[in-house]
């Protein structure tokens, strides 16, 4: 699945802070058949964020949210927030780096 077909799924994708500490990732559907397919499609796993930020699959906090028709993933932050080496402080653009693994076949 490349990253346009996770946009064709999803009515948001987004990353932002969860505090000065954390990054958190959301994924939300537009519909119970595209969060289905999502979910089960393992394409969005605690090893590709481990991969791409660096980090160990425990680190990963992954949650799929049935009711919400969302998957949320929340990771240590490269860097604190609003150190002299973040270079992105709301943390805003990070997703980017997931949609790009996406597209060329996984990281």
């Amino acid at each position: 699945m490349s990253s346009a077909q996770l946009l064709d799924l999803c009515s948001l994708v987004r990353s932002k802070n969860a505090g000065p500490f954390e990054l958190t990732f959301d994924f939300v559907c537009h519909d119970e058949a595209g969060y289905r397919e999502l979910r089960d499609s393992e394409l969005l796993t605690p090893a590709l964020f481990a991969n791409l930020f660096a980090l160990n699959e425990n680190q990963v906090g992954f949650h799929a949210h049935d009711a919400a028709l969302a998957i949320k993933v929340t990771i240590p932050r490269p860097v604190v927030q609003g150190s002299l080496d973040d270079a992105d402080c709301y943390g805003g653009q990070q997703y980017a780096l997931v949609l790009d693994a996406l597209d060329r076949g996984r990281s």
